[in-house]
């Protein structure tokens, strides 16, 4: 009982770090396996599972980051140097970036939809197992998500598409929360009259 109480307590208080405010440390190998492992278990009709991982950390975040600054300079010529600074460390902002990869495709019996949801839920997992490891995260996608080349350099195949960049790391900072949206302007009960 004690353990759903806590449980509640975290859902109703859950919420993202921004992602300026994610450092070091990042988890381990041991509690990135585990937090994959985690992130993993999600409503997979099917047992498709629909979605793949792909881990960045290390040197390979600043090589990607110039990827992404050369990309961006080709389509907008030479970009002001915040704008350079920005593609540079677009993956240095945490010490860990997960991208969770969406494999959904035609299917005799699996809706796609439902394996796009599926992709969607490995995401939000992620941010829970982070959190339950003691660490930070956000879940991002940003235009490199949606840009053939950035996904060519991500290691993105063809017919994939990315359903979140999780950026997962350590914060000193309090964590702001936002405006949530308020249940009567969300919720209809079916059959039950209006008046």
């Amino acid at each position: 009982m004690q353990n759903d109480i806590k449980l509640v307590e975290y859902l109703r208080e859950r919420h993202s770090t921004p992602v300026a405010q994610i450092g070091e440390p990042g988890p381990s190998q041991q509690e990135l396996e585990s937090i994959l492992a985690c992130a993993s278990r999600v409503p997979d009709h099917g047992k498709l599972a629909p979605w793949r991982f792909i881990i960045y950390r290390g040197d390979v975040r600043r090589t990607l980051g110039e990827t992404f600054l050369e990309i961006m300079q080709t389509g907008s010529g030479e970009l002001a140097d915040v704008a350079r600074e920005a593609e540079l460390k677009r993956f240095l902002r945490a010490p860990l970036v997960v991208a969770v990869v969406s494999t959904a495709a035609p299917h005799v019996k699996i809706p796609e939809w439902e394996q796009v949801l599926s992709a969607g839920a490995v995401c939000l997992n992620m941010l829970m197992a982070a959190n339950a490891h003691g660490y930070v995260a956000n879940w991002r996608t940003e235009w490199i998500a949606y840009d053939d080349r950035t996904l060519q350099a991500l290691g993105v195949k063809p017919g994939e598409k990315i359903a979140g960049f999780i950026h997962v790391g350590s914060s000193e900072f309090p964590i702001p929360d936002r405006p949530r949206p308020n249940l009567a302007d969300v919720v209809t009960y079916a059959g039950e009259s209006d008046a």
